[in-house]
């Protein structure tokens, strides 16, 4: 690619103070002399003609926001795009990644049209989407087995703030099962910033899942305000957690998992990481936490393609910040 990066304009505005020659530039970043004689010309100071990579940078943006484009996907754009695919950035996320750094791009549809060609080659960059290219399920009604948790508080009780998504500490939680449902991962999401943390349970037992929720949120115990769970078995230690964290919980109405849908749609999200009829006996503690870092650093449409963890903390240390699209 001839088109010079940020990182690049930087390697020659630090090379030019330190009065080195535009052939030695080009050498070093592997460029013709051409390139670089052009990426100075264009971009320096008119007035002073100092080349500064952050003015560089700026004017080079503005010439790409002014200009007509017709958008051809290219094979600088194929690269650029699939790069960030394989980073299992959804198509929307791509182009709202590329958008946010002032570059060009094709449409989120464009993307999927690509994703299905390079499948039907043979090619693997669908197993990078959520669900890999798989429809979705109907879902049908059955009947609650499980029985009902004593002195539990219906949804319907959670203060309306909770719904505006607005603050930290406001949590939805749930366990994704394994193999044989021999083991669990407990998977607990902040609402408004989309953080996620998880850890393995052994077990569906109420006091191993109790234990583990109070172990995973004890740092986060300052911030906390509400939980909300579905009515599964395992949540019948509610009181005690309420009771540790000092927090509010609550519990959706059965088969209305809606009510969790953050949750939902992140668990959708792990099981791309971590497969239906998997054995999660054999998932490291390390394989979980890159998972759930990962996660958190990946750019969500509803924050203007910012990251649940940047997000998180604005909210806690800059209230004044909004994401909310």
């Amino acid at each position: 690619m001839s088109q010079i990066t940020y990182a690049q304009r930087y390697t020659i505005s630090v090379m030019l103070e330190q009065k080195h020659k535009v052939v030695t530039i080009a050498n070093c970043l592997e460029k013709d002399k051409s390139v670089i004689y052009r990426e100075i010309r264009r971009n320096q100071d008119k007035r002073s003609g100092e080349y500064r990579y952050d003015l560089a940078e700026r004017k080079c943006r503005e010439r790409h926001k002014k200009k007509n484009k017709h958008i051809k996907f290219t094979y600088e754009h194929k690269e650029e795009i699939e790069e960030l695919l394989r980073k299992d950035y959804s198509p929307e996320q791509v182009v709202g990644v590329l958008k946010k750094n002032g570059k060009s791009c094709v449409s989120h549809e464009r993307i999927y049209q690509h994703i299905w060609s390079n499948k039907k080659r043979k090619g693997t960059l669908h197993m990078h989407l959520r669900r890999q290219g798989r429809r979705y399920k109907k879902r049908g009604s059955s009947n609650d087995t499980r029985g009902i948790i004593k002195n539990r508080t219906l949804i319907d009780a959670r203060p309306s703030i909770v719904e505006k998504r607005k603050r930290f500490g406001d949590l939805e939680m749930d366990l994704i099962i394994g193999k044989n449902h021999k083991s669990s991962i407990l998977t607990i999401n902040d609402r408004a910033s989309g953080v996620l943390k998880m850890t393995k349970v052994p077990s569906k037992k109420s006091q191993v899942i109790t234990n583990a929720i109070n172990d995973l949120l004890k740092e986060w115990k300052p911030y906390l305000q509400t939980i909300t769970t579905d009515n599964g078995k395992e949540f019948a230690g509610h009181e005690q957690v309420a009771a540790f964290l000092g927090m509010d919980y609550y519990f959706a109405h059965p088969y209305h998992s809606w009510e969790r849908g953050s949750n939902e749609n992140l668990n959708g999200l792990i099981r791309q990481y971590f497969k239906k009829g998997m054995d999660f006996n054999l998932i490291t503690e390390d394989e979980l936490k890159r998972v759930e870092t990962k996660l958190n650093n990946r750019p969500r449409k509803r924050f203007n393609f910012e990251n649940p963890m940047f997000v998180m903390n604005q909210l806690l240390f800059n209230n004044k910040v909004a994401f909310m699209t």
